[in-house]
Formats: C-alpha cells, sequence, structure tokens
C-alpha cells in the first residue's frame, strides 16, 4: 500500500512520500525507548506543561490543519474545524486531570501501610484511522503520555499530511526527541513492531479484521492491547419521542463526517405507531442535504475518504438490494469524478441478508420498523457490534430502563452517540475492548503497583 494524500472530492493525487525504511525504524523505536527512560521520571508539571502546550498549538494552527484533514479525507471542513477544537480540549483535560486520576491509591491494612502507585509501563504503538486523523491520536496520545509512557504512532496511509503535522506541533511545543514519533510506514510492519521487545503496548481504533491481527500479535507476545472497532449502532425511537427533533437527530447521527463514524447512527429502529411519519421526515431531510465540496461552507453531505471507500459501499448496497432489501432513498453513486454516494435509505431487511449484520461505513441508513420497545431491544442486542447506541423518548426513566438492557458499551439518551473527553468510550463484543477518555482512558497501560509497608516483626 502506498502512502499518498489523494483529494477524495475530485479522486486527484496530491503528494505521495517515502515510507521509512527498517534503519529508521529502528533509530525511531531506539529513540523513543531511550526517551521514556527520562520522561519517566518528569513530575506531572513537566508533562503538563507539554501538552497544554500542544493543545495551544492546534488551536493556533486550527484553519490550516482543518483544511489539510478535509483535503485528505473529504470531512466537511466545518466539522475539521470542529475535531481540532475537541482535540485540543483533550490534551488540556489530561494535562489539568492527569495527577489526580493518577494519584495513590491507599489501602486499608490493620498494620502498616499499603498503597497502590500507578507507573508507567514504557513505549506504546498506537495504529490510528483516517476518519479522525487528529481526535483519535489525540485520545490515545495525551493520556499516555501524561501517564509517562512514550508514543510511536503508526496513522492511516491516506492521511500522512495530517500524521506530519501532528508531530510537528509535539516538536515545536518542547516535547523530547522519542516522546512522540510519527511512523510514516505501512500496516504489513506493524506485526513486526510489536515483536519488538522495547515495544510495551499496542492500541488501535480501525477495522475488526486488523484489530483481530494486532490483538493476536500482541497476544503472543503478551503485551497490552486496546481495541476500538466497527459500530452498528442503534437508533431506537419510541412513540413518544418528539418527533422532528428526533429526526434532525437522526440526520446528524447518520452524516456526520459523510457517514463514516464508528458510533455514527446506523440502524434506525422505530416502533409501528410512529414508523411511518419518522421515515417520511428522514427521508425529506436526507434528499434535502446539499453535496458538494467539503472546503465550501454551505455543503452538507461530502465524499467518501477514497474511490474504494466509495466503491465498496456501493457493493454493499447492490448485494443487499440483490439480497432482497428495498430502497426507500437513494442508492446510487453521484456522477462526478470524486468519491460520492447519494444518502440512502435501506428498509425490508431480513436477519438472513448480508446487510442485516454488517457495517456500512458511509450515508446509508438501515431502517427497521418494530412492534414494540421489546421487539427493538430484541433487534438492537442482535448484532455481532456493541460500541453505541441511542433512544429517543419524553419518557427518561423509560429509556434509561431500556438502555440497561442494550449489550453495548454506550447508550445515549435523546442524543445520536457522540464523545467528549470526560465520557469513556469504547464497546464491547467485536466492537473491541477497553475504553478511552474520562479517567478511564488514563488507565489502561500503567502498572499498578502495590507498596506494601510493614514491621519487621508483623505476621503475614
Amino acid at each position: 500500500m502506498s502512502i499518498k494524500t489523494v483529494n477524495p472530492f475530485n479522486n486527484e493525487l496530491v503528494k505521495s512520500f517515502e515510507e521509512m525504511n527498517a534503519k529508521e525504524i529502528e533509530f525511531a523505536i531506539a529513540t523513543a525507548d531511550s526517551c521514556f527512560q527520562t520522561w519517566r521520571t518528569t513530575s506531572y508539571e513537566v508533562r503538563a506543561k507539554v501538552l497544554h502546550r500542544v493543545a495551544s498549538l492546534l488551536r493556533l494552527n486550527k484553519a490550516e490543519l482543518s483544511k489539510t484533514i478535509t483535503l485528505e479525507m473529504g470531512k466537511l471542513l466545518k466539522e475539521s474545524e470542529g475535531e481540532i477544537d475537541l482535540s485540543a480540549d483533550i490534551f488540556d483535560y489530561y494535562a489539568d486531570n492527569g495527577e489526580d486520576f493518577l494519584a495513590d491509591k491507599i489501602l486499608k491494612v490493620e498494620t502498616g501501610e499499603a498503597i497502590v502507585r500507578n507507573s508507567p509501563i514504557g513505549t506504546l504503538l498506537g495504529v490510528q484511522p483516517w476518519n479522525f486523523p487528529f481526535y483519535q491520536v489525540a485520545r490515545f496520545v495525551a493520556p499516555n503520555i501524561m501517564v509517562g509512557n512514550t508514543i510511536l504512532l503508526k496513522h492511516a496511509s491516506n492521511v500522512p499530511q495530517c500524521a506530519i503535522e501532528i508531530e510537528k506541533i509535539f516538536t515545536e511545543a518542547g516535547a523530547p526527541k522519542g516522546l512522540y514519533t510519527n511512523l510514516l510506514i505501512t500496516g504489513d510492519k506493524i506485526s513486526v513492531l510489536i515483536d519488538d521487545e522495547r515495544i510495551k503496548g499496542a492500541s488501535l481504533t480501525g477495522s475488526e479484521g486488523a484489530g483481530a491481527k494486532l490483538a493476536e500479535q500482541a497476544g503472543k507476545n503478551l503485551k497490552k492491547s486496546v481495541l476500538e472497532l466497527g459500530g452498528n449502532d442503534v437508533f431506537i425511537v419510541l412513540e413518544d419521542a418528539e418527533m422532528d427533533k428526533t429526526v434532525d437527530w437522526a440526520v446528524v447521527g447518520r452524516i456526520n463526517n459523510n457517514g463514516q463514524c464508528c458510533v455514527a447512527s446506523k440502524r434506525f429502529i422505530v416502533v409501528e405507531a410512529v414508523a411511518d411519519e419518522f421515515l417520511e421526515k428522514f427521508k425529506a431531510k436526507l434528499s434535502a442535504l446539499k453535496v458538494g465540496n467539503p472546503m465550501d461552507a454551505d455543503t452538507q453531505l461530502g465524499p467518501l475518504s477514497s474511490e474504494e471507500a466509495a466503491e465498496n459501499l456501493q457493493k454493499q448496497i447492490d448485494k443487499a438490494v440483490k439480497e432482497g432489501a428495498k430502497i426507500a432513498l437513494g442508492g446510487k453513486r453521484i456522477v462526478g469524478k470524486g468519491a460520492f454516494i447519494e444518502a440512502t435509505i435501506l428498509t425490508d431487511i431480513k436477519p438472513e441478508m448480508t446487510v442485516y449484520s454488517e457495517e456500512l461505513f458511509g450515508p446509508v441508513a438501515s431502517f427497521y420498523r418494530v412492534k414494540d420497545e421489546d421487539e427493538a431491544i430484541k433487534l438492537a442486542n442482535d448484532s455481532p457490534y456493541g460500541l453505541g447506541g441511542s433512544i429517543f423518548s419524553k419518557d427518561i426513566e423509560r429509556a434509561k430502563k431500556l438502555a440497561d438492557r442494550i449489550d453495548t458499551g454506550m447508550v445515549f439518551i435523546n442524543h445520536p452517540t457522540w464523545t467528549k473527553s470526560n465520557l469513556p468510550f469504547g464497546g464491547t463484543k467485536r466492537s473491541g475492548y477497553g475504553r478511552e477518555l474520562s479517567s478511564l482512558g488514563i488507565e489502561e497501560f500503567i502498572n499498578k503497583k502495590l507498596i506494601r509497608v510493614s514491621g519487621i516483626s508483623d505476621p503475614f
């Protein structure tokens, strides 16, 4: 796989990059390992200053960084700007709260003392995707640098300029050499990296297949891994939902990031009493979206990240129809040079169809009508994925009880699944394991070391 920037708006090659050679990779690992030996002894104050500087530089350079995101993967420019703001907030969040999160835990003992102290474990490998090229990096890197670990980052091969800019920001922020290193390499090098004894753990956000490979390699080496993989999030609409606002959120939940989001609302499960009303209003809103250049302020739906992504999504739609699903809206490529697909709604989906169990990564919604809330929950849980989900109802207590019955890592009520610095992010089942963000996100790659003080004559 080549490392290059291709503008998905017109599928034109912008720039190509040479992959790092074996000597450069070895130097990167050795430098990160060397940096760890000193970084692990720095104070939380020193670590926080670097993270705060990174946050400030992200905000200072937001205009240009946002354009780079949009150029490389097609996100609407206003959403790219929002991603930079969110990323900066994450760096500030861990700079402000990391020391408290990592404070010693005092255990109650009959004699002497016992504490649990959180210590760094070493150099970590991060494998990150293209759909949120700054945010995904921030939520992995910020907590682990605050812990005292060092980072090697293998970014997606279609966002090399974003990857390079992140490393430049760390350098400008005064980070020591080796604290954060961008590895300009292709995915086939990941297994070799995990085999290296100087790398102590790995985190991946991406596809189920890529996650399985990384987990297997990490397991062989007895190394900790964290995986955030695919999702097929439900958007459950009950009969008492405030319909117009619910439909507005349905559009946001499905179309955000041009539909390319692990926690995008993908399966719309609506109780029979309001199913027709929801579907008609949902169709009307989606069909009115303005498609165009993601750099333009008035564009509402941009291209997918690449021509390959668009082709694969179209194949999924065509296969669904061939197997018996119906198209209520869209279903085709948009004529032109870019990686565009129409906003689409699929209906009449049955359990035996391939599309019933797979993730649709783009502006394609799967619509289901159900008899009642029990049938909605049964359908929601009939999925190999378990990342997030949403319930829309005016009765909050009812919705909270239903949330308890959904097998996912996250459930939002009256809002699509989303992310903030202080909310834990992660899933269950084939959506992965481990958590990022909040206080939980700083606890994944640490040594919880027990220190026990006893009197010399104390019994066991």
